[in-house]
């Protein structure tokens, strides 16, 4: 970013970020959003196939598996990429670029060393980690933490320079990887596991037999996808970096700040910031995988309920519905790994009227996308679900899940930015604290509602909402404090919700016509896809409608956003605004 300088009253410099370098922001959260959207869809749309290949049975070794894959990946790498475009942008804004480079170079061998860690403990202490069934798809994701640790590296030094296209291409290539190698390989692996039954009469050691063999080998080829795609997404990043160097290094040998850091301080800091980052990513994550654990024990050692159903029930939650509400969540995930860098360039030059309309314009714009996300899935929880999952046996099961989750999109979503401003103006511990009392709370009120009542999966979908609220209402109060700001909340939060409201209403009525229409003419999976289209269609359109008639969003939020302009003229014409 450049400087922009202005002299106060007083002779003194301020900076002040201009409209263009704002807008800039809003462009590269926007590349970055897009990005992960579309890398959801692919990852959501290969699901299904998927799924069929698998079943619920294998879906449920692979959600298994993939939980405590995750947790070890919080552990070694997954904040990597926000904490080093944090930290190298500090840098960068005081035009220490030499010292921004070996804070990459340090934090390469943080994650050589850590990922090559927790790949072997992954891979050699599978048993001790999952049930046995899903011990070998396990095994098959341990190596890619090593890879994804050199590729988040990668990824945070791209971001740092405020530049998202890198990551995004990266995130697409990785689930377009992902997608064709899992389903790939669960069919080459379920296949050559039911010619393997036919041949010997018996599976292959370790494997169980019959179908319960078949699943798994679906879930191992599912798992292989993971590894594959991260080894494509790091193979691009280090084939962009290498053309970038020449750029990189002379921007270094046009340093003049003086005396470099020592390596060993750069380490040292390095290692101070990343792990706070990682700390948090992994007390937010660990709910997934805690509340697995929780739920397996409790099902199968107290309440009596056998592997495979309480594994395909689990997965039901984890691969159905969790699956599906991440994707508007990762929205707000992109948003917060384009906001850090800017939001640590602000407050490193203390410029706290800059931070703050940062951190509110980011929530803001986060919560405009996911209110609706939030209500439409509520609304079209059945027919989403009948689209991209559909297993008939379980379909009520798995909507009805979905419907009761959609909330925590809101929660989520706007924790996590207000997570990333935290961090972003050095308070990191404070978003470690947040989500450990949440985990607390949400984690003593599951284990009681698993021993009290019968209600199964839907005792994970209360304890995973508690805990999103909890979140978000911890993280917006230590925001607030922090940076002395009043956060208007009818017009952030209560306009969305009314005009979301709006939104439901009129989606659900198009959906339930249009469907009852094409219902007579074609099947019923037909029908739903036929009545689904028109039905989001038409919630885009009601929903801004009624946000702008409300005055949730003004001209100066419309000029404020890539080609702002001509969107507003657009808006004009139509008599919106």
């Amino acid at each position: 970013m450049g400087d922009n300088r202005k002299k106060t009253k007083s002779g003194k410099i301020s900076f002040t970020a201009s409209a263009q370098q704002r807008s800039g922001v809003v462009v590269q959260a926007g590349i970055l959003a897009a990005a992960s959207i579309l890398s959801r869809i692919i990852g959501l749309l290969y699901r299904s196939p998927l799924t069929a290949i698998i079943g619920d049975e294998g879906n449920g070794y692979y959600g298994t598996a993939i939980n405590i894959y995750t947790i070890f990946l919080l552990v070694s790498s997954f904040g990597v990429p926000s904490a080093i475009s944090k930290l190298m942008a500090q840098k960068m804004a005081v035009g220490r670029y030499k010292d921004a480079q070996r804070v990459f170079h340090c934090a390469l061998i943080y994650t050589l060393a850590v990922g090559a860690a927790a790949s072997l403990v992954l891979y050699f202490g599978a048993g001790l980690l999952v049930p046995p069934n899903s011990v070998p798809v396990l095994r098959v994701f341990a190596p890619t933490i090593f890879l994804f640790g050199l590729l988040g590296s990668l990824r945070g030094y791209f971001q740092a320079n405020q530049t998202m296209v890198q990551t995004s291409v990266s995130q697409i290539l990785e689930q377009v990887v992902n997608a064709a190698v899992s389903i790939g390989g669960a069919y080459f692996l379920m296949n050559f596991a039911a010619a393997e039954n036919l041949l010997t009469g018996q599976p292959g050691m370790p494997y169980p037999a019959g179908q319960t063999a078949r699943a798994i080998r679906g879930a191992m080829g599912s798992a292989l996808g993971t590894g594959s795609g991260v080894a494509a997404a790091l193979f691009f990043m280090l084939a962009v970096y290498m053309i970038h160097r020449p750029s990189f290094h002379a921007r270094m040998r046009r340093d003049r700040s003086g005396a470099l850091t020592s390596y060993g301080r750069i380490m040292l800091e390095t290692i101070l910031v990343i792990t706070p980052f990682i700390l948090s990513s992994f007390i937010l994550n660990l709910t997934t995988s805690l509340n697995q654990t929780i739920f397996m024990k409790l099902m199968i050692g107290m309440k009596g309920w056998k592997e495979v159903p309480t594994t395909t029930i689990y997965g039901l939650f984890s691969n159905k519905a969790v699956v599906i509400t991440n994707i508007p969540i990762s929205i707000a995930t992109a948003v917060a790994a384009a906001i850090i860098p800017g939001i640590s360039t602000a407050y490193a030059r203390k410029d706290m009227r800059d931070t703050r309309k940062r951190s509110v314009g980011a929530i803001r714009m986060t919560l405009i996308i996911a209110v609706p996300c939030a209500v439409g899935l509520t609304v079209l929880a059945r027919p989403v679900t009948m689209l991209l999952f559909p297993q008939w046996d379980t379909l009520d099961t798995s909507s009805s899940l979905l419907s009761a989750l959609a909330v925590t999109v809101i929660f989520y979503s706007a924790a996590t930015i207000a997570n990333a401003a935290l961090q972003s103006i050095g308070k990191m511990h404070l978003p470690l604290l947040t989500a450990a009392i949440a985990l607390a709370v949400q984690t003593v009120v599951l284990i009681l509602l698993l021993l009290t009542t019968n209600i199964g999966a839907y005792a994970l979908v209360i304890a995973s909402i508690l805990y999103s609220v909890l979140i978000f209402f911890l993280d917006e109060a230590f925001l607030q404090y922090y940076l002395h700001m009043h956060i208007r909340r009818g017009r952030m939060y209560g306009l969305p919700v009314l005009s979301a409201c709006a939104m439901g209403a009129v989606t659900r009525a198009v959906y339930q016509i249009v469907f009852f229409v094409a219902d007579r003419l074609t099947g019923t999976y037909m029908a739903n896809l036929i009545a689904i289209v028109p039905a989001i269609l038409t919630a885009i359109p009601v929903y801004f409608f009624t946000l702008i008639r409300l005055h949730g969003i003004s001209r100066q939020d419309v000029l404020g956003m890539p080609k702002g302009r001509r969107l507003l003229r657009v808006l004009e014409n139509l008599h919106w605004m």
